[in-house]
């Protein structure tokens, strides 16, 4: 008798986007030039990707520890940055290496915009999420950032307001939150900022959780698109189960001949799931 075996498929479709491919190859050559480089927080937002490359030399650090480097390289990671890190960065002689995905530079420059016509604006995001600030300070921080409805309950909102998404919340909730704005009776400018390549994973994720008896969803906990994707799975695959590393793998949940599918966030690296994928197949 042969032995019976987990038959384990990596999602094709799954991995970094462009955006953050574009930061770490950055990163890379910086790194085999200098030995080492300074990043704005943290490069993805996946713990085993960032010790993969703080091992290589990468030094995360916070604004806070910004304003005291001086004649340095600094990197800005996909999420953007609010324009006080330029003028920081200004004052510091520090280069910055600029990694802002395009399509967060686009929303940037469009929310900016919006202030400078003096509109209301309102942004369905993350608070605190790296992303938002940088939006946000685009506003003055003059923006009102939700990631509820329920936080506009008791808010007095004027009659005409602009509405963006942080580019990796969940196409569904942002035109649910449009459609109940209009109902509510605002007269509503809504721009769907949301990035294709996550509103598109949304899309095609549901067919690759169909398709096998469990799903394992890799992603770091920090990651607003892996909570996202990650519900996807799960809500058309209930045998969805969440992991950052190898190690949280739980043999008692797989039976002999499972088909697996393994999936992660716009902030996984395929790496990680080639790891995920080996090691199932040894139990």
């Amino acid at each position: 008798m042969g032995q019976l075996k987990l038959q384990v498929s990596i999602d094709k479709d799954s991995g970094f986007c462009f955006g953050v491919i574009y930061a770490i190859d950055m990163a890379e050559d910086i790194l085999e030039e200098d030995g080492y480089l300074y990043c704005l927080g943290d490069i993805v937002h996946n713990d085993e990707e960032v010790a993969r490359l703080k091992a290589k030399g990468l030094r995360i650090i916070e604004h806070e520890a910004l304003a005291g480097l001086r004649n340095e390289k600094v990197l800005i990671r996909a999420h953007g940055e609010a324009p006080e890190t330029y003028r920081t960065a200004l004052e510091n002689n520090i280069t910055l290496i600029d990694a802002s995905c395009p399509v967060v530079l686009k929303l940037q420059n469009r929310i900016k915009t919006s202030h400078d016509k003096k509109e209301k604006i309102l942004i369905f995001g993350k608070h605190g999420h790296a992303e938002v600030i940088g939006l946000q300070g685009q506003t003055n921080n003059e923006a009102l950032v939700f990631q509820d409805l329920a936080e506009l309950d008791n808010v007095e909102l004027p009659k005409n307001i602009t509405l963006y998404s942080q580019t990796t919340k969940s196409m569904e909730k942002f035109y649910h939150i449009k459609d109940e704005l209009i109902a509510r009776g605002y007269q509503l400018n809504a721009n769907d900022t949301i990035c294709r390549q996550v509103s598109n994973r949304d899309k095609d994720l549901p067919v690759f959780a169909t398709s096998f008896d469990k799903i394992v969803f890799v992603s770091g906990v920090k990651s607003s698109n892996g909570k996202v994707l990650y519900e996807v799975c799960r809500k058309h695959n209930p045998n969805t189960y969440f992991i950052s590393s190898v190690d949280e793998l739980d043999p008692t949940l797989f039976a002999p001949n499972n088909t697996i599918g393994i999936a992660g966030a716009t902030s996984t690296p395929m790496w990680l799931m080639e790891d995920v994928k080996a090691r199932l197949e040894t139990f």
